[in-house]
């Protein structure tokens, strides 16, 4: 078995994602989705570290970065409030010895961000 696996990213287009990617789980590795508030630390515009349920996460490095946006949504919907952009960051890290793969989502109209989803 190849560790190098197409799979369809992010952004409707086909990526290649190594086994050290998804840490010692491999490609087959199973996300889950969460949604929760994290508090997040920029280095030169990009997340150094992250806090997550208490826990102090180091990124080591960035896998991916998009942004969407949501102008779909008030094209059929134009009494709602505008959207704005999402930017995501796919991020390695660790808060310890154990690497996993994280995607923290930074809605640029609020200013917030969320860990939306993590390998395990």
């Amino acid at each position: 078995m190849s560790p190098i696996r197409e799979v369809g990213g992010p952004r409707g287009r086909s990526e290649r994602w190594t086994r050290e990617a998804y840490g010692r789980a491999g490609p087959r590795a199973m996300s889950r989705v969460y949604g929760d508030p994290v508090e997040v630390w920029l280095t030169d515009g990009r997340p150094s570290r992250f806090v997550w349920r208490g826990r102090l996460y180091t990124v080591l490095r960035v896998l991916d970065r998009w942004v969407t946006t949501r102008d779909w949504w008030h094209e059929r919907h134009p009494e709602a409030p505008e959207g704005g952009e999402r930017e995501f960051w796919r991020v390695e890290a660790t808060p310890d010895r154990t690497v996993g793969v994280y995607e923290l989502r930074h809605d640029q109209a609020t200013g917030t961000w969320m860990l939306s989803r993590a390998w395990s």
